[in-house]
C-alpha cells in the first residue's frame, strides 16, 4: 500500500492517516510505504519541514519507508516543483516526478490518496488499472479548488476504487457534488485509547507548569490558524468568558497559535480591543505534542468553525481525556457531541454560555464521555480501513484476470 500525501504539516486528517497506516503497518497483514508531494510546506504562517513533522517521525519510528517529491510551498501559497527540474510532462509536475511517483506506484497494490489534493499527481502518474483509494476528511468539497475536479477525472477515468469518508456529512457532501454514492465507504475517526484518557497526574502538571490554579475552569481551542476554523468567533467568546469567569484560563493550541503569528496577534487585538488586559489570560502554545497533557488539564474542548469540518479530531481526542466538548453545528459535530457535550450558534455569548455549563457540569458528564470511549476507538477503525483495503486489493485482482 502506498499513501501520497500532499505535505507533511500540523493538521488532524494528516495525524489521522498517519495512526491508520501505522496501525495497518504494525498489524503484520499490509506493508505501507508513504510518498509525501512536498518536503516543505508553509501555512498557517509557519513553515513545516517535513522532517520536523512528528507524523513523520512517528512513521519511520514504526518502519514506513517515507519518501518526498522534494516540492515546496512558497510563502505566497504557491506551490513549486522539485529545483532544476523542468516542467515538461503537464502544467504542474515535472517528467521526473511522475517517472519517481509512477516507479513507487508500482511496487504497491493499492495507492492511497490521503484527500484530494495528490489526484492531480495520481491522475498523469499511476495507470489506470492501479486501485486507488481516497481518503476524505472535509464536509466541503466545493472548497477544495480544482483538488474536486481531479476527483471527478480519476473517478470518471475508473482509477478510484472506493472513497473512504471520515464522516456522514462527508459522504453526503460528496455524493452531492456528483461522486457515486457506491463508492463511499464512512470509517469514523478513531484515536489511541491508552494515550488519550483522563490523568489526573498530567492535569497537574500541564497546569503547574502554565501556572493555572488547580480549581480555574480551562478551555483549549485546538485547531491550526485557518479560514475555517473562525478564531475571531472563538476569541469573541473568550472575551465574552473572560468577563464572567474571573479565574479562567483559554489554551490556544496548533500550527499559527504562537506570538510570532502577526495574524493571530491582531485577531487578539482587534477582539479584546475595550478589555485588552483579558487576554493576558490566554495561553498561546502553538504546536504540542503532548497534546493528552492538554486536554488533561482542560475543563473544556472547543471549537467554532464555520464551515469544512467533518468529524473533528481534537472533539474526540479531548472528549477521551475527558474534557467536555462544545462546538458548532459543522460537519458530524452534533452526532459527536450528542450526549457528552453542546452545539451552540456560532454567536459569541451564546459560546461563552455554553462553557460556563460544560465546566459547571464537567462531573456530571464524565461517566457519559467514559462509557463512548469504544465507539472512538483507534483499534476499531483500523481494522475498518484493513477489511476495506483487503477487499479492494481481492476486487483490483479478479478485474486484472479478465
Amino acid at each position: 500500500m502506498l499513501s501520497v500525501y500532499e505535505g507533511f504539516f500540523s493538521g488532524g486528517a494528516r495525524m489521522l492517516h498517519t495512526d491508520a497506516v501505522i496501525g495497518l503497518h504494525e498489524g503484520g497483514g499490509q506493508r505501507h510505504s508513504v510518498l509525501s508531494m512536498h518536503g516543505e510546506m508553509h501555512r498557517e504562517a509557519t513553515r513545516q519541514r517535513m522532517e520536523d513533522d512528528a507524523c513523520y517521525a512517528r512513521l519511520t519510528a514504526a518502519g514506513v519507508p517515507v519518501t518526498s517529491l522534494g516540492r515546496h510551498a512558497d510563502p505566497g501559497g504557491g506551490l513549486q516543483p522539485s529545483a532544476g527540474l523542468p516542467l515538461t510532462a503537464g502544467p504542474q509536475f515535472s517528467t521526473a516526478e511522475l517517472a519517481a511517483t509512477a516507479r513507487l506506484a508500482a511496487e504497491a497494490d493499492v495507492v492511497l490518496s490521503l484527500k484530494e489534493q495528490p489526484l492531480g499527481l495520481l491522475n498523469q502518474a499511476v495507470p489506470a488499472h492501479r486501485p486507488v483509494v481516497v481518503c476524505l476528511h472535509r464536509s466541503d468539497p466545493e472548497n477544495q479548488g480544482p483538488a474536486l475536479d481531479d476527483l471527478r477525472a480519476a473517478v470518471a477515468a475508473g482509477r478510484v476504487a472506493a472513497c473512504v469518508c471520515c464522516a456522514e456529512s462527508t459522504r453526503d457532501a460528496y455524493v452531492a457534488a456528483g461522486v457515486p454514492a457506491g463508492l463511499m465507504h464512512v470509517i469514523p475517526n478513531g484515536v489511541d485509547l491508552l494515550r488519550f484518557r483522563p490523568d489526573p497526574v498530567r492535569r497537574v502538571l500541564l497546569r503547574a507548569s502554565l501556572r493555572i490554579p488547580p480549581t480555574a475552569p480551562v478551555i483549549v481551542f485546538a485547531a491550526r490558524y485557518a479560514e475555517m476554523k473562525n478564531v475571531p468567533l472563538f476569541l469573541r467568546a473568550a472575551r465574552a468568558y473572560l468577563r464572567r469567569e474571573p479565574r479562567a484560563r483559554l489554551l490556544l493550541c496548533g500550527a499559527g497559535m504562537t506570538a510570532e503569528n502577526l495574524g493571530l496577534l491582531a485577531d487578539i487585538a482587534a477582539a479584546f480591543a475595550d478589555r485588552p488586559r483579558l487576554a493576558g489570560r490566554l495561553s498561546l502554545l502553538g504546536v504540542r505534542l503532548d497534546m493528552e497533557a492538554v486536554y488533561a488539564a482542560a475543563d473544556v474542548v472547543s471549537l467554532t468553525s464555520s464551515n469544512g469540518e467533518a468529524a473533528p479530531l481534537c472533539l474526540i481526542e479531548g472528549m477521551m481525556c475527558g474534557a467536555v466538548p462544545v462546538a458548532t453545528d459543522v460537519g458530524d459535530c452534533v452526532s459527536i457531541v450528542a450526549g457528552h457535550g453542546f452545539v451552540t450558534q456560532p454567536d459569541p455569548e451564546a459560546i461563552a454560555a455554553a462553557w460556563s455549563e460544560a465546566a459547571a457540569r464537567r462531573t456530571e458528564l464524565a461517566p457519559s464521555l467514559a462509557s463512548s470511549r469504544e465507539r472512538f476507538s483507534r483499534t476499531r477503525m483500523v481494522s475498518s480501513y484493513a477489511t476495506l483495503l483487503d477487499r479492494v486489493h481481492r476486487e483490483s485482482g479478479r478485474v486484472a484476470l479478465h
